[in-house]
This record gives structure tokens, C-alpha cells and sequence, in this order.
């Protein structure tokens, strides 16, 4: 075998809350896992400020700094964890082909697939240069920070409902913005949202530019797409919730996807349309503290019986009332 080629018994990718999850225990299993970090080392929480609803940090802890102590965690019992990229896969027959951008070639028992999710964005350069600083793509992250401001939301699905309803109960006034004459939320979150009095919608309106100075954002200018006129909203924050993207381009024709291009599981387990190729059943990667509809399983093991891989097996499963990804 060259040295440019590797024989891994668990291969995981990605390296957000769920990656690092899976890494921890596998390696505490003695499975020697191997983690490739990807496109954004530490997944979306790195970009996230402070989180005040994970477990263990009764003060709160920044996003990266998070992420920087379940990397110390997975490291301390074991994880080779490599900055890279996976660039394609094959999991025709097992053990699964794997090629990273470091010019290795791994030959996977099992492969854990943890890439999550991104953002989708507007994509207006204001956009980029107030992220952090008043524009955020998580209510629940950041909306905190917004008590007693004036705040604006743009989306019209159940997301951005839901998460204008919570910060309405935090700021002063949200105006959520939707360019169509009617939202594509459920009947029941459309109800919820414009029965909250300080909510006020921007109906056919689209964002044009986030406003603001060194000391962050101070406004957002919206433009109505039927008249064609613009106005300036006097608010602190800007929160854009018009979806996820699941970053699952690497498995289309290999592995079954739903409608959203989400990676589909057997019901009841994390187990891929190919055996040996798992999820973290926390695999939408968010810090909400919302109640998750399912039970998280944060453990499993891979096990080798009767010279066979099973890796479906499950050990140490634990519920929590958070999404954990």
C-alpha cells in the first residue's frame, strides 16, 4: 500500500457538534476514527456568537470556543482530525473509497457522515460585511442579544415564522419581510404570526442592503417589488431565514435523498440506504433548545460479528430536550 493510501476502520466527515459527537464515541469504542473537517472547520456554530443553551456552560460560551473543547474532547481519547476536504466517494462495495484534497485515498469500514447543512444567504455584500455584527442566521443563536430593539426577518416559511414569533417576544419590534402577498407557512404559524401585534409585515418586499457603521448594523433599506419603492428601517439586527441547504452533493446516485436532497435513514436508525454508511441521528445541525420530535441518539458503535461489519448496532442512547448537531 503507498503512502498516499490508508486502510481507516470509521471515517467521519465533517466536523461540527454531530462529527465531534460521533468521533468521541467511536474513539472511546477504540475505532480509531478518522475526522476530515471540510469547508468550515467547527460547522455553523463557528460563525454563531455566544450559545446559551448547551449543557455544561452555566455562563454561556462562544460559539468556536465550543466547538474548539468538543475538538479537545474527540482528540484527548484518540480522533486523527485533519484539516481537508472530501472530494469524492464510492460506495459501490466496502470498504468505501473516500478521496480527500490532501492527496489521500481511504478505504473506510464504515463512514460516518456528518456535513450538515448551510445557510442560505441573500447573497448582498452587506449582507457579508455585517455578518457577526448585526446580521445572523439563527433567531434562536442571537436573539437574544436584540431585547428591547427593533429587529428585521426575512422569509416566509415556518422557519422564519417561527423564528420572528420568538423574537417578538424579545424585541421591540420585528418587521418581517416576504416578497410574495402571503406566506408559505402553515396555516397554524401564519396565525401565530400575524396575530402578535409587534410583528408588522413588509409584504412583496425584498431586502436591498444592510445599513450600518464600524459599531454594526443600524438599518436595512427593503424595496417593494411592485411599486419599485424603497424605504430605510431603523432596526439593530437583520436575521435571514429562508432555508438550509443540505451538503449532500457528494452522495446524489449513491446514497437515497428525500425531496430536499436530506440523506434518508432506515426509520429508527441512523443506518443509510447503503449498510455501513451512517448519519448522527443529529445530523441537522442547529442549537435551538427547541423540543426535538425524536429522540437524539448520540452513541453508536460499529461491531464486527462473525467477520461481518454491523454497524446498525446502537449503545449508550441518550435523549435530550435539545437539538444537539
Amino acid at each position: 500500500m503507498s503512502e498516499n493510501t490508508e486502510n481507516v476502520r470509521c471515517l467521519i466527515i465533517g466536523s461540527g457538534p454531530a462529527g465531534y459527537t460521533s468521533a468521541i464515541y467511536a474513539a472511546r469504542a477504540d475505532l480509531k476514527p478518522v475526522v476530515y473537517q471540510g469547508m468550515q472547520p467547527g460547522g455553523q456554530l463557528t460563525i454563531t456568537t455566544e450559545v446559551d443553551n448547551f449543557p455544561g456552560y452555566p455562563e454561556g460560551v462562544e460559539g468556536p470556543k465550543l466547538m474548539e473543547d468538543l475538538q479537545k474532547q474527540a482528540e484527548r481519547f484518540g480522533t486523527d482530525i485533519r484539516f481537508g476536504v472530501v472530494t469524492s466517494v464510492d460506495l459501490s462495495n466496502r470498504p468505501f473509497k473516500v478521496v480527500a484534497d490532501d492527496g489521500k485515498t481511504l478505504y473506510a469500514e464504515t463512514l460516518v457522515i456528518a456535513t450538515g447543512a448551510s445557510a442560505k444567504w441573500l447573497g448582498l455584500e452587506s449582507e457579508k460585511k455585517f455578518m457577526g455584527s448585526g446580521v445572523s442566521g439563527c433567531a434562536t443563536c442571537d436573539g437574544f442579544f436584540y431585547r428591547k430593539q427593533d429587529v428585521a426577518i426575512v422569509g416566509g416559511g415556518d422557519t422564519a415564522a417561527e423564528e420572528a414569533t420568538y423574537l417578538a417576544k424579545l424585541c421591540n419590534k420585528v418587521y418581517m419581510i416576504h416578497r410574495r402577498d402571503e406566506l408559505r407557512a402553515s396555516k397554524a404559524m401564519q396565525h401565530k404570526v400575524l396575530n402578535t401585534p409587534n410583528i408588522e409585515m413588509l409584504w412583496d418586499s425584498v431586502p436591498e442592503e444592510v445599513l450600518g457603521d464600524m459599531s454594526g448594523v443600524n438599518g436595512l433599506r427593503v424595496r417593494n417589488v411592485k411599486t419599485g419603492e424603497s424605504r430605510d428601517l431603523a432596526v439593530t439586527g437583520f436575521f435571514v431565514a429562508i432555508g438550509h441547504k443540505p451538503n449532500t452533493e457528494l452522495f446524489v446516485g449513491q446514497l437515497e435523498l428525500d425531496e430536499m436532497s436530506y440523506i434518508k435513514t432506515k426509520p429508527g436508525t441512523t443506518q443509510t440506504s447503503v449498510e455501513g454508511v451512517l448519519l448522527p441521528a443529529m445530523y441537522r445541525i442547529t442549537i435551538t433548545g427547541r423540543p426535538s420530535p425524536l429522540p437524539e441518539r448520540v452513541a453508536w458503535r460499529p461491531l464486527k460479528q462473525n467477520g461481518s461489519w454491523a454497524p446498525e448496532q446502537m449503545i449508550g442512547q441518550r435523549t435530550f430536550n435539545l437539538k444537539i448537531c
